[in-house]
């Protein structure tokens, strides 16, 4: 199992920015994807997950309304579209992925077994 996140960059506050999630190794659907952050001096924070076939999704409050994460089977690929960007969303973004869990809110507090490699956004003016 490998994924691989891409997307982040350097944006205005009130920006977006698209993230992608590439898996490979394992057939994507199967599996629960999230997107943690971790800001400098920070814990690391879950910011969204999208369940096993894409049929449920949940996020963190302060995302809420902001972020959407979506699932693209064909291209293995899983997407969080972030928009009306804050400064306060600066931060390393990941994805990971754990079979033996589930998305909801639990999610975030369990050790996930795969990781990808983080994608930097900031967001400044």
């Amino acid at each position: 199992v490998q994924l691989q996140a891409s997307g982040g960059g350097l944006v205005q506050p009130g920006g977006s920015l698209r993230l992608s999630c590439v898996g490979s190794g394992f057939t994507l659907d199967y599996y629960p994807i999230g997107w943690f952050r971790q800001a400098p001096g920070k814990g690391r924070e879950g910011v969204s997950c999208i369940s096993r076939g894409g049929g449920s999704t949940y996020y963190a409050d302060s995302v809420k309304g902001r972020f959407t994460i979506s699932i693209d089977n064909a291209n293995k690929t899983v997407y969080l579209q972030m928009n009306s960007l804050k400064p306060e969303d600066t931060a390393v973004y990941y994805c990971a992925t754990d079979e033996r869990y589930s998305c909801g809110r639990y999610f975030f507090h369990y050790e996930l077994d795969y990781w990808g490699q983080g994608t930097q956004v900031t967001v400044s003016s």
